[in-house]
């Protein structure tokens, strides 16, 4: 059964995962009723499968342009419970404190138009007063942010596991603003690989080897590998400057700065950590270091990189000036957290790379530090996070250091609760080969301001940074990618 959750304006961390299949059950018999009294079904058995089926991957298509991997623009239903301090409240008073991404008037048209659903009937007076067990749907018009054109190349698949070499900007799975540009989707539409379990993940913006189980049980032997720590990865980065030589170990606890935009730092009050660098080269600018996380901490491995004053060369978040002229290193930043976050998001801004911290002018604008998706919990029953719930996006994972998906679950911001069947035709942008086009579509959504809205695409370089996960070995396996061209020692910049 779907917990109540928060709604609407993407705040549905507690939502019915999306590939969750609902049961057909016979009708339940209302119970009667006061005069005037309006009637709330009870909450509907959700079955517990985690796959996405074929009406998810058919929901759009990608294009390819200027080395970018690109979603047609499409329509989807978010769906949750009413959350419970939103009991006795209207639609419109939460819609205009908690949802203020949009103004009132949007909300207004939205219902107008047929978009918003309770209990599965158009809401037509958005001062209704909410009860226990509501379900609310609003169909939204989603803009996916491109990723990189790079394929996601299989290194093994056998009847147990699969394993591939992610390339970076791709989230592992659905979460905030991506659906389609994510691993799972991509291998399930162009590779017909579905009902896959995530054993480990990384980051959005770091490459490399990732797995996944076949099975439950497959999973859950490995899932014992990581309680007994018995799993060693093993990272390959490009840094500033010269590293030193000699072996060097960092044992600094990190603390969560910010869930909503994917910020940590050093800090006594945070996690204890562990991380083992060694340096493999360095050519008179940068340095190609071995990283060997002992634990598995948000932006572990990054965090302590900068701490150590040697971060990622184009990591984007922490090698900004938004840190001071240190760069955050040895831990001195010289800002308290709100406003290194804020001079962070302000140097992204300047710079129209909103999108690389998986964020945009929306998110930024509504009021949810409380719908920030660190307070989400995992939905598998394997102990994992569910790798078909879009709003699952832990703020730690201790399968893997590199894991963290804040920075792309940020607000969920889908702007828009719009219009007509959900997966209404936009157009064609496809040339004959159905690989690459131009934006061919001309109608827009009425009501989607991201539709009203030109951004400028980040370019392929953009969407790299210089963070691979090189090795991935348990008890019975070990899995290995090719070292990226940008660790080779004969590389120029």
């Amino acid at each position: 059964m779907a917990e109540p959750g928060p709604a609407l304006s993407g705040a549905e961390e507690e939502q019915p995962a999306p590939g969750d299949k609902e049961e057909e059950a016979p009708a339940p018999k209302k119970r009667r009723v006061a005069a005037g009294e309006r009637y709330v079904p009870p909450p509907r058995k959700l079955s517990t499968g985690v796959s996405f089926g074929p009406e998810d991957f058919a929901e759009t298509s990608y294009y390819f342009e200027g080395g970018l991997r690109k979603v047609r623009p499409y329509y989807f239903d978010f769906r949750t419970y009413c959350k419970g301090r939103w009991v006795g409240r209207s639609l419109l008073d939460v819609f205009s404190t908690e949802f203020r991404a949009q103004p009132v008037a949007y909300y207004r048209a939205a219902a107008r138009a047929g978009r918003l659903r309770l209990n599965e009937e158009p809401v037509h007076d958005l001062d209704i007063v909410l009860k226990n067990n509501d379900f609310l749907r609003n169909t939204v018009h989603r803009h996916e942010p491109p990723v990189t054109a790079q394929p996601i190349q299989i290194l093994v698949e056998n009847d147990e596991v699969v394993v591939v070499d992610k390339p970076s900007s791709l989230p592992v799975h659905p979460c905030g603003r991506f659906r389609h540009n994510t691993v799972i989707f991509i291998l399930g539409k162009e590779h017909d690989l579905k009902e896959l379990h995530t054993v480990h993940r990384l980051d959005r913006m770091t490459s490399g080897v990732l797995m996944f189980a076949k099975t439950v049980e497959v999973s859950k032997r490995i899932d014992e590998q990581v309680r007994e720590r018995q799993l060693e990865k093993e990272y390959v980065c490009r840094v500033v400057g010269e590293f030193p030589e000699h072996e060097v170990v960092c044992e600094e606890p990190i603390l969560v700065v910010s869930y909503k935009v994917g910020v940590c730092r050093v800090d006594p009050k945070g996690k204890s950590c562990k991380t083992v660098f060694q340096r493999l080269s360095y050519n008179g600018k940068t340095s190609v270091v071995r990283c060997l996380p002992r634990t598995g901490r948000t932006h572990q491995i990054r965090v302590h990189l900068q701490y150590l004053g040697h971060p990622i060369v184009n990591d984007p978040i922490y090698n900004m000036e938004a840190w001071g002229p240190g760069r955050g290193k040895g831990g001195k930043i010289d800002k308290t957290d709100e406003e290194l976050l804020k001079a962070l998001v302000e140097e992204h801004r300047s710079k129209q790379s909103l999108d690389i911290l998986g964020i945009s002018e929306e998110d930024l604008s509504s009021n949810a530090e409380n719908n920030n998706c660190g307070n989400s919990s995992d939905r598998t029953k394997s102990a994992q996070a569910d790798p078909t719930n879009e709003n699952s996006c832990p703020a730690e994972d201790t399968k893997d250091p590199e894991r963290n998906d804040t920075a792309a679950c940020l607000l969920n911001s889908d702007p828009s609760l719009e219009t007509p069947e959900k997966n209404k035709e936009l157009g064609s942008c496809e040339n004959q080969d159905g690989q690459t086009g131009e934006k061919g579509w001309e109608e827009k959504d009425p009501l989607c301001v991201e539709c009203k809205t030109r951004r400028r695409d980040p370019s392929p370089r953009e969407l790299v940074m210089f963070l691979h996960a090189l090795r991935y070995k348990g008890a019975q396996f070990e899995y290995c990618s090719k070292m990226p061209q940008w660790a080779l020692e004969d590389w120029e910049e």
